[in-house]
């Protein structure tokens, strides 16, 4: 699928988009879920707000960071981990939300991974300007099951590569609503997000959200 980010007008949701021998675009598959799944992370936001982390090397990430869930991802100079508190607050994590864990569940099923059951959502926030660099999930105990990424928002080009760094990466546009799903031989392919152009989404503005489902623990 040959696509231009900045079109004037997006795609039209197109049923699923093969990226990888286990990977794919599920086009505008949370778009009947949106409102439920923003309402839900304004109320995860309420009590652990975004907040931009610091990397082992020192380094303070472009994107702003939140979790919910049994465990949260986390960073800072001692390295990257899963947590069952946020180190902001010292209180647990805010609970998955209903909402979050249906579609994680029901959009890995689609992609042909039957039984997902997350325990763990990352929270993204990127405004123009904000990338994420290469870089491989592998954080989680058990690799067997798919992360599911949901993207809200302003549009983003998504950078999916091979299993190791150096390899060639696709370029894949991703558009409020897409959900992209990976698991089995391509769970540990590297990933990215190339800097958010600055196309406003008529709800959310200068804006993009993800929310990434994983079994962490």
């Amino acid at each position: 699928m040959n696509l231009d980010l900045f079109d004037d007008a997006a795609p039209q949701p197109a049923r699923s988009e093969s990226i990888g021998p286990r990977s794919v675009v599920l086009r505008g598959y949370a778009l009947p879920a949106a409102d439920a799944l923003l309402q839900s992370l304004d109320e995860v936001i309420r009590q652990s707000p975004f907040r931009r982390m610091e990397t082992p090397g020192g380094h303070l990430m472009s994107v702003a960071l939140s979790n919910c869930g049994r465990l949260g991802w986390t960073t800072d100079r001692d390295g990257y981990r899963y947590t069952p508190v946020d180190p902001l607050s010292d209180q647990p994590w805010p609970g998955m939300p209903p909402a979050f864990a249906a579609l994680g569940r029901e959009a890995a099923a689609a992609a042909g991974f039957a039984g997902f059951e997350p325990d763990a959502c990352l929270l993204n926030r990127y405004e123009p300007g904000a990338r994420m660099s290469l870089h491989q999930d592998r954080n989680e105990r058990d690799f067997s099951a798919p992360i599911v990424s949901v993207s809200l928002g302003m549009p983003a080009m998504f950078l999916f590569g091979g299993l190791a760094r150096s390899d060639p990466a696709a370029r894949v546009p991703l558009f409020h609503g897409d959900v992209v799903v990976w698991g089995g031989a391509d769970r540990l392919r590297f990933h990215g997000v190339l800097p958010l152009k600055d196309r406003p989404h008529p709800r959310l503005g200068s804006l993009r959200l993800n929310l990434t489902l994983r079994k962490a623990g």
